[in-house]
């Protein structure tokens, strides 16, 4: 199949290289406002270039991939939505929920498949979890903590433009936390600080967060995440039952020093980034995009599920500010 990609950044050019790689995939068309990045990737991956979305999606693709800015995503979902082509869209949906709920009425009567990044679906170690919780192995849950933690803080430019922690970076496990228990979030109680970069705390933004969730059934999930972890890139998960308990993260490349005697876990090199961390996840969700455009799988990751880590984010973000407990069902009304 021909694919193509719209944003040739730093994901947008990770993504290219995956996508390149893919039994299915024959050929690519990629375009990017700035030529040379384009010019680059096809130089690279032997891609075709449009030099505009309007030209990538008449040059015959069968599905494509927005890897843009998030300004840009709901254009170009629409756009793709309305020529009839398959979507996978980075998250978010937009940049705001208010821009979401229209790309999600405008895309809502179309027979048109889309799918919205949320990569930990796609890693081994959450997929076992959610089949353990499914096959009821764990009892009834009780207690799940996720959390992520960044090695470094991102640049101040996209800090100031990435909506806040909770939405740029907690979300990943608002959506897993869902994906995982199968529960939706009823209320939050969230806080944050800041003891790192100064430019974060000057965009409104705090660098260190955690979170309390009250799952629908009543099960407590607690989040934590920061921009700030000097050993690596940290993402684990941890849920306890009445019957067992189980972590997913807990390999020899976990950023985290044991310091009880005679312990030598992990005894490896810390994962250092989210591309490494996350490789094979990637790969396994651009095969899934690649049976979507097939018309072989639907969408496991929908504009709906999206929206859903949005609503969470944003109670979250309200929670933080205004220091108290904030349901969803408040922040749906707003």
């Amino acid at each position: 199949m021909r694919i193509g990609i719209l944003g040739l950044g730093r994901i947008g050019a990770f993504h290219a290289e995956t996508l390149s790689g893919l039994d299915a995939v024959e050929s690519l068309v990629v375009t990017d406002p700035f030529a040379d990045a384009a010019k680059a990737a096809a130089e690279r991956f032997g891609a075709e270039v449009a030099d505009s979305p309007e030209a990538l999606l008449a040059a015959g693709v069968d599905g494509i991939v927005v890897a843009a800015a998030t300004d840009a995503h709901p254009a170009l979902i629409l756009a793709g939505v309305q020529a009839g082509v398959p979507v996978f869209c980075e998250k978010p949906v937009a940049r705001t929920m208010a821009e979401g709920i229209e790309v999600q009425k405008a895309v809502r009567e179309r027979d048109v498949p889309i799918q919205i990044g949320y990569n930990r679906r796609f890693d081994a170690g959450f997929a076992a979890a959610r089949a353990a919780v499914r096959a009821g192995e764990l009892g009834a849950l009780h207690t799940v903590r996720s959390t992520t933690l960044d090695p470094a803080p991102p640049p101040a430019a996209y800090v100031a433009a990435s909506g806040g922690i909770f939405r740029d970076c907690s979300v990943h496990d608002f959506d897993i936390i869902r994906w995982v228990t199968g529960r939706e979030v009823a209320e939050v109680y969230a806080v944050g600080g800041n003891r790192g970069a100064d430019y974060i705390k000057e965009a409104g933004d705090a660098d260190t967060t955690g979170a309390i969730l009250t799952l629908d059934d009543g099960t407590i999930a607690v989040v934590s995440n920061s921009r700030h972890n000097a050993r690596g890139y940290d993402v684990r998960m941890e849920l306890h039952g009445f019957r067992d308990s189980i972590a997913v993260g807990l390999d020899d490349k976990l950023p985290l020093r044991s310091v009880e005697a005679g312990v030598t876990f992990p005894a490896g090199t810390p994962h250092d980034f989210f591309m490494d961390r996350f490789t094979e996840a990637y790969r396994a969700e651009l095969t899934a995009f690649t049976e979507v455009v097939a018309g072989t799988r639907p969408s496991p990751c929908t504009v709906e599920d999206a929206l859903e880590a949005g609503w969470i984010a944003e109670a979250c973000t309200l929670s933080l500010h205004e220091h108290r407990p904030v349901t969803l069902a408040e922040v749906r009304r707003a």
